[in-house]
């Protein structure tokens, strides 16, 4: 199945979509700045994006580790993404009540990984219309996602994208059986491989998230060689200085390369 987001369309043998953008909304000129050099990006190398960031992380490792710099606000900013650079929006809901207000903004409503079997969460997203990515949780096997995708369709909404980024395997860390893109495809739903959450240390970094970002381009060509129709990428100026998810995003910086890299081997 292809799902039409903006005015490109997600899946079959349409071009890899990047979704890509900081992990949360921490203020006005670290957004804008990133929107305006993926929106270079897209432009120079001719990809579909969808500009991703949260406007809340609701799951923190510890109570003191940053949250929203307010809803409303990160909102507008979000919406001035769209504005300005003409970009689709993506982000995370985490309550059913939330559902319709971030629909007024944001073009794709993620249901986060750990919340991917709240059925009320998932009905809420599906009854505002937009597209629904459902992330696969850490603690799920890829068969049952179909479930998470059944929830969306009860509730008369098929625009559903499923997405990979690792499985809990010992102590602060993660595992990608890329089998599962393989298995999730044949759902009839486009696959993302979230390239960035999947090389998190979850929690192991003194009441912290760490992470190994070495690995974030050998796992996302891996997706890109078995099959996947978007690639989700977590991007900072300055990732050692993010509120959020420091250990994990990629710097803005190497973006360029990365995308190059990422190409060569889908064209192959």
């Amino acid at each position: 199945m292809k799902i039409t987001i903006d005015d490109f369309q997600v899946g079959g043998s349409e071009p890899l979509v990047f979704i890509a953008g900081p992990c949360a909304v921490e203020s006005e000129e670290i957004i804008l700045r990133t929107a305006e050099e993926l929106k270079r990006l897209s432009e120079k190398y001719s990809f579909p994006l969808i500009f991703k960031s949260s406007y809340k992380k609701a799951n923190r490792t510890s109570n003191d580790s940053f949250s929203s710099i307010g809803i409303e606000k990160a909102l507008r900013i979000l919406e001035k993404v769209k504005v300005q650079f003409g970009l689709p929006i993506l982000t995370d809901i985490h309550k059913e009540e939330e559902a319709a207000i971030v629909a007024e903004v944001a073009d794709v409503l993620q249901i986060p990984a750990f919340l991917c079997r709240q059925t009320d969460l998932i009905k809420a997203a599906a009854v505002t219309g937009r597209v629904i990515n459902i992330k696969k949780g850490q603690f799920m096997a890829p068969d049952d996602m179909a479930n998470a995708a059944r929830k969306a369709e009860s509730a008369g909404n098929d625009r559903i994208l499923l997405t990979e980024r690792g499985t809990t395997f010992g102590y602060h860390n993660l595992v990608v059986d890329f089998r599962s893109l393989v298995i999730m495809r044949s759902f009839g739903y486009p696959v993302i491989y979230d390239c960035t959450h999947s090389v998190q240390l979850p929690g192991g970094s003194e009441g912290i998230s760490g992470g190994r970002p070495e690995f974030i381009l050998p796992l996302a060509r891996a997706a890109v060689a078995v099959g996947c129709d978007a690639l989700f990428v977590e991007t900072h100026p300055q990732p050692a200085k993010a509120l959020s998810d420091a250990k994990s995003q990629l710097r803005l910086s190497a973006m360029e390369d990365f995308i190059k890299n990422i190409r060569a081997v889908r064209e192959r």
